[in-house]
Order: structure tokens, then C-alpha cells, then sequence
């Protein structure tokens, strides 16, 4: 079993070149298409339709990402397993991506509320620092007073 094989069996890719991720378009459409178990014309298909975006090479030819893959095959599985029509998956991508969108957001958010906080403690920390203490005296010894009244007399 060949490595491209393999890697198309076990559902991803097996390392990348260096400097590339998952997001690199590194795969010509033949390779894409025996990785994603899809034709090549299928794959041509899909582009024209906007379920999937190939990087392009300088000359015009397509050149497919890991996830790209990913994406093929969630198509294929969608349109086979779940019987979803081709309008209904690109809906669903586009949606997925918009939650990974909103999701990225929210890190984004969460890390700079957390840095807002952190400097609020900061500056907190800072302005208890600089209280004086010597501008109201404070004995250090303590001292019990009881207070009797005086009853009254009628």
C-alpha cells in the first residue's frame, strides 16, 4: 500500500511538507481526486459550483489543500450517506464556516476581555500600592474602654 493509500484510507494526511499546513495547496486534481475517491471531473464540478476552492498555480491549474480533501469527502459522504442535494451541502459549508468564523471570534474576544481584566487588576494593584499610610496615624495599641451610664434618679 502506497502512502497516498494509505493517507487517503485512514481519513487524513500523513505529515506535510515543510513550511506547509493542512491549508497549503499542494495536491494536483488527479491526486485530489484519488484522495477524496471522487473524479477529477467531479472535482471541476465542485468548483464551478462553490463547494470547494482550490488554490490556483500561476497558470490557472488547481492545486488542493488537505482540508480541501476533508471537504470532498464530507461532500461525498453528505450527498451518498445523508442524501443532501448539492444546494443543501453548500449551504451546510457555508454555515460550518460561518461557525468557525464566530468561533474564532469569540476566542479573540475571550483572550482580549482577559487581558482587559488583567490590567484592571494590574492597575488596581497599583493604585493600593501607592496609598499612603502615614497621612492618618494608627495607634498600635489597643485599649478595651467600658462605658457605664449613669442611671438617672427620679
Amino acid at each position: 500500500m502506497t502512502a497516498r493509500e494509505s493517507a487517503a484510507e485512514s481519513g487524513g494526511m500523513a505529515g506535510f511538507p515543510p513550511g506547509a499546513s493542512e491549508d497549503t495547496p499542494v495536491f494536483v486534481i488527479s491526486v485530489a481526486a484519488e484522495l477524496s475517491g471522487l473524479h477529477a471531473q467531479t472535482l471541476r464540478s465542485y468548483d464551478r459550483l462553490g463547494l470547494v476552492s482550490p488554490g490556483r498555480t500561476p497558470a490557472g491549474g488547481r492545486r488542493y489543500s488537505a482540508r480541501d480533501i476533508a471537504v470532498l469527502r464530507e461532500v461525498q459522504r453528505l450527498s451518498q450517506e445523508e442524501g443532501v442535494n448539492l444546494a443543501g451541502i453548500k449551504r451546510i459549508i457555508e454555515l460550518e464556516n460561518q461557525v468557525d468564523a464566530l468561533r474564532d471570534k469569540i476566542k479573540e474576544l475571550s483572550e482580549e476581555v482577559a487581558a482587559a481584566y488583567a490590567a484592571a487588576e494590574q492597575a488596581a494593584a497599583r493604585v493600593h500600592a501607592s496609598y499612603r499610610r502615614d497621612l492618618v496615624p494608627v495607634r498600635q495599641e489597643t485599649a478595651l474602654v467600658v462605658w457605664k451610664p449613669e442611671r438617672r434618679r427620679r
